[in-house]
């Protein structure tokens, strides 16, 4: 019999831990709200909570890496600790246990939320205060205290610093920018899925992520605190319905910030609809919190079939010891791994960093694929660059390193257009039966084009 109620396995015939799949799993929501209902299929309500509260600090117990809850005298610690976040850790978290630190819910349940908060760590500067003052204290914020520890606390200039920390500029609107510049709401059938081309579909899974990047395409949707598992079902029957649809890109939010039996769940109902061949998951977990990637994931992530993963990266200093292993144990799984990553003003709009950054990438086996002109979200001019500067950049990849190394440089239009890829004028003109073309070294050549 079909289990639709949005938690625990697709079927009888997979009873979570040898439990039968009605009961709720220790430390899921149906055990802590048990008057908590699911909605029908065909409803679109979520249930929500304040930006205030914290969903996951109230629903998940915290547990070791192994699945275990935390002992501190007995556990020891099986994530690897960089030496930066390590010193981090004992200077502002020294009450933490290392497996506590290690651990991905602790991680959400310390994070940072607030100004007062922030002034703990970091010397602000004026725009950083101006942006969370008076009637601005609700621009969304969170950061996980791991990737706090990967930021310069003394340089408001710093790469990592500017993607997480609010500044006075997000309060600028221009008149070109919108809180949907993609249009993804008017290619929403259904709530929380997104249906644009042809054979593929993005599925909003939830609207929480562990940290706030100020650049967020969907920062409309992100920063409210949602359980909206409810949205799950009309989405699922909507795709098995729709039977020219092969491929569904899981996103949110972020869909690694959801417990193991709802993503397992997830998964599982995906890859039961005989016409998807692919599913895809698109997450900033390993460079933001890469303890997320415990074994009991890995396992989850690698018993489905044709399961893909596209990392957001942004800067080569997000590519930590930890990091590093996160990703070491999503490849070793067998999960294919692609990066995507937002073109940004100041922080990567350069071509070393980004050779640095694609380079440090292909060492833990993650391959280049997206490089994204930033979406013109409101507040976001002092992020986005001039299309040249991709171009650029591309033009200082393509040749001069590996082609594993070389990302699509595209724009996804506004009005949603969907993504245009871009190139540097390789191509030059059409002569006589010849193509006339420009290499990497700017040399010509000729390529006899008689079959035109």
């Amino acid at each position: 019999m079909e289990n639709t109620s949005g938690f625990g396995p697709a079927s009888d015939s997979e009873p979570p831990n040898g439990r039968n799949h009605q009961e709720p799993a220790p430390g899921s929501i149906l055990e802590i709200y048990p008057s908590f209902q699911p909605a029908p299929a065909g409803a679109a309500a979520a249930t929500c909570l304040t930006a205030d509260e914290n969903p996951l600090q109230l629903i998940f117990p915290i547990e070791s890496d192994t699945g275990q809850e935390i002992n501190r005298k007995t556990i020891q610690p099986s994530f690897k600790t960089g030496q930066r976040s390590l010193s981090f850790k004992e200077k502002f978290f020294s009450d933490a246990s290392i497996n506590e630190w290690n651990n991905w819910k602790w991680q959400i349940a310390n994070s940072i939320t607030s100004l007062s908060e922030l002034r703990r760590y970091l010397r602000l500067s004026k725009e950083e205060k101006k942006s969370l003052a008076g009637k601005n204290k609700k621009l969304p914020l969170r950061i996980t205290p791991y990737y706090l520890s990967l930021i310069d606390s003394e340089n408001p200039m710093q790469a990592l610093r500017r993607t997480v920390v609010p500044v006075a500029d997000e309060l600028k609107i221009d008149a070109s920018e919108s809180a949907d510049p993609l249009s993804e709401d008017h290619d929403t059938p259904v709530a929380g899925l997104v249906h644009r081309y042809p054979d593929r579909v993005l599925f909003l899974a939830t609207g929480f992520c562990s940290s706030f990047c100020r650049y967020c395409t969907r920062s409309r949707l992100v920063g409210e605190n949602c359980l909206d598992e409810n949205r799950w079902e009309p989405a699922i029957e909507y795709i098995r319905k729709n039977t020219n649809i092969r491929d569904v890109l899981i996103s949110g939010g972020d869909p690694l910030t959801l417990a193991d039996e709802q993503l397992d769940y997830l998964l599982g109902r995906l890859s039961s609809i005989p016409h998807i061949d692919i599913l895809r998951i698109g997450t900033k977990i390993p460079a933001v919190l890469p303890q997320r990637i415990t074994p009991q994931l890995v396992k989850i992530l690698s018993r489905r079939r044709a399961l893909w993963m596209n990392i957001h990266f942004t800067h080569p200093d997000e590519v930590t010891p930890e990091t590093s292993q996160a990703c070491t144990r999503l490849a070793s799984a067998g999960i294919p791994l692609g990066s995507q990553t937002v073109l940004l003003k100041g922080i990567n709009d350069h071509p070393a960093v980004m050779k640095s950054l694609y380079h440090a990438l292909l060492r833990v086996r993650v391959r280049p694929y997206y490089l994204y002109q930033c979406d013109p979200i409101r507040g976001s001019g002092h992020f986005r660059t001039s299309v040249k500067t991709g171009l650029d950049i591309i033009e200082n990849l393509r040749g001069h390193t590996s082609g594993l190394a070389v990302p699509q440089y595209v724009i996804d239009a506004p009005g949603g257009g969907g993504k245009i890829p871009l190139l540097p004028e390789y191509f030059q003109k059409k002569e006589d039966q010849n193509i006339v073309l420009r290499n990497y070294e700017g040399k010509i050549f000729r390529y006899p084009d008689i079959y035109a």
